[in-house]
């Protein structure tokens, strides 16, 4: 199931969340809105939800979410975009990797 989610993960969505891989969360997260959608088995299905939610792609940037570890991983095809200075499949800006993960502690972490 994926959850798009403006405040704080309930433990409820994080383990609907986790239904499709079990171990991690896909996500996709807009870093103008502070959201972030979470869930399924691929990015591109988490970047769905949030363009429905009113989302523009050049603000959406995936990333795997560990909840054992508390870890944001930063490695998925919808962050391939040469056009936007990150030709690669990692996040290359310390500033959009600082804002992925700040968005993520906050509507994940800790729960």
């Amino acid at each position: 199931m994926i959850h798009v989610l403006r405040k704080r993960a309930t433990e409820q969505q994080i383990s609907e969340m986790l239904e499709a891989l079990s171990t991690y969360v896909k996500l996709a997260v807009d870093i103008q809105r502070g959201t972030l959608a979470g869930g399924g088995v691929m990015h591109a299905d988490c970047e769905a939800a949030l363009l429905e939610d009113g989302s523009i792609r050049e603000d959406i940037w995936g990333a795997d979410w560990d909840p054992v570890e508390q870890q944001t991983s930063f490695e998925a095809l919808i962050k391939n975009r040469p056009r936007q200075d990150n030709p690669s499949m990692q996040i290359l800006a310390d500033a959009t990797r600082a804002a992925v993960s700040e968005i993520v502690e906050s509507l994940l972490g800790g729960v």
